[in-house]
């Protein structure tokens, strides 16, 4: 009885609470041996998730494809290789892979430099193209914000993605009240054209928005940063990765010698009738396992949305928005996951309209935490006060180190999922989700992170 009577006085905790008693919310938490509901408030209603979305995902690809998947990005041409000229073009088919140049990286141009050289190919008579047929056209998904488009962390979303799908915009501030200058981009990007209106502020944060669509040239620049502090560094998207990449593999191999007749080129629309090619080179990203941890650890919206566009694609070609959708539903569906309500619009929680109910998000994490390929799946997920996004849930308190779960961050909405390893050996799943609470999210998880401790000693 004394578990219980603390158990309600929890519930009580967020429920009257001044910054969640209001909110829309959805709470359970479960024991995940026994299946026994330790705690729960409206555990059915769905409720925009943010980045928890990303559990649905991350969870259908690991299972669809294995821990060990690795994406392959082909290096192919047409024509023929007659005493080392090829006599056609190189292509850069892509298969979804979220990873090439991430963070800079671009080392594996060099092997495939090697690689062609080594298929006798001294001289490309036509150009170096990026092949993005594997998707649609549609790379920026229609459910996100208008705000949100152009910018770092909503990149549009392609067959071949590189760099992160991401450049860092080098402004240079000046005098209050003037004007900043755009100096450079980081990577070089040859015909981006940027309409600016950033204004030098005596602020001290970087107050910069980018806006723009996949394939646009131009980027729009507006806001406002810090005032003589030199130069400034604002993240937007990159128009077309696949043609940078492109643009890259050309100049590298004109620096190892072989000359490239043609600028470099992208194919962005689907042609089943597509005349043969032939293989030179397979890449092969990472295993998916590790593709995993950046997703969800790092809360990474490229990764994920990559994931749940590839996803599509075992459905038919070009791999579509709708297919992505109703493959992740159907997943879960079959697997006895109360998503008949919920609203899949994509594999990230940027767009609004998502709604997945705490009840469901514990549905996946139970089964996740018996599947044969839970390891990789832990794995994945960040730990409390250590790891990732929830480096500050619970740091220097009993709970740290003992919750692996996924976070979800968006204006009044603070939201976990996962498990808890509770002091008694037990292991507890739990999915809170609190959303149009008032305040900043970061007062949400402070109440969110006393609700947990409260919990916790409870069961001692």
């Amino acid at each position: 009885m004394k578990v219980l009577f603390a158990l309600i006085l929890s519930v009580n905790f967020l429920t009257s609470h001044p910054i969640t008693g209001q909110a829309n919310m959805s709470v359970l938490v479960q024991n995940l041996s026994t299946g026994e509901v330790i705690d729960e408030y409206r555990a059915d209603k769905v409720v925009p998730p943010a980045s928890v979305m990303k559990l649905l995902t991350t969870g259908a690809a690991l299972e669809i494809l294995g821990p060990g998947y690795r994406f392959p990005t082909i290096l192919e041409h047409t024509g023929t290789i007659e005493k080392g000229v090829l006599q056609g073009d190189l292509y850069i088919r892509g298969t979804c892979d979220p990873s090439l140049g991430f963070k800079g990286n671009t080392a594996f141009l060099d092997k495939w430099v090697k690689a062609i050289k080594a298929a006798g190919i001294q001289r490309i008579d036509g150009a170096v193209v990026a092949d993005m047929t594997m998707l649609d056209g549609e790379a920026q998904n229609p459910s996100w914000l208008c705000e949100d488009a152009g910018n770092y962390y909503a990149p549009g979303i392609f067959a071949l993605n590189y760099y992160g799908n991401t450049m860092n915009i080098v402004l240079k501030s000046g005098e209050p009240g003037s004007m900043a200058t755009v100096v450079k981009t980081e990577p070089v990007v040859e015909d981006v054209y940027f309409i600016n209106h950033v204004r030098c502020d005596k602020i001290s944060y970087d107050g910069a928005f980018v806006s723009g669509l996949p394939y646009s040239r131009e980027r729009y620049l507006t806001g406002a940063v810090p005032s003589n502090v030199g130069t400034f560094g604002v993240r937007g998207d990159l128009p077309n990765p696949g043609l940078l990449l492109a643009r890259h593999l050309t100049n590298k191999l004109r620096e190892a010698g072989v000359t490239v007749y043609r600028d470099a080129n992208y194919i962005a629309d689907y042609n089943p009738l597509t005349p043969p090619r032939t293989e030179v080179y397979t890449h092969y990203s990472a295993p998916l396992s590790e593709i995993l941890q950046e997703t969800n650890i790092n809360s990474n919206n490229l990764y994920a949305e990559a994931l749940f566009r590839y996803l599509g694609t075992r459905y038919t070609l070009p791999g579509t928005i709708h297919n992505s959708q109703d493959i992740v539903r159907d997943f879960w569906r079959r697997r006895g996951v109360a998503v008949q309500n919920a609203i899949i619009k994509d594999g990230c929680g940027l767009a609004p309209q998502d709604a997945v109910s705490a009840k469901a998000f514990v549905q996946v994490l139970t089964y996740m935490a018996r599947s044969k390929n839970r390891d990789a799946w832990m794995a994945s997920l960040p730990v409390s006060g250590q790891t990732g996004t929830l480096k500050t849930l619970c740091p220097k308190t009993e709970l740290e180190g003992r919750i692996h779960a996924k976070s979800g961050t968006i204006a009044g909405t603070k939201n976990f999922a996962g498990y808890i390893d509770m002091p008694n050996g037990d292991t507890w799943v739990f999915a809170i989700l609190i959303n149009s609470a008032p305040g900043k999210a970061k007062n949400i998880q402070t109440v969110i992170q006393q609700y947990l401790l409260d919990v916790c000693g409870a069961n001692k």
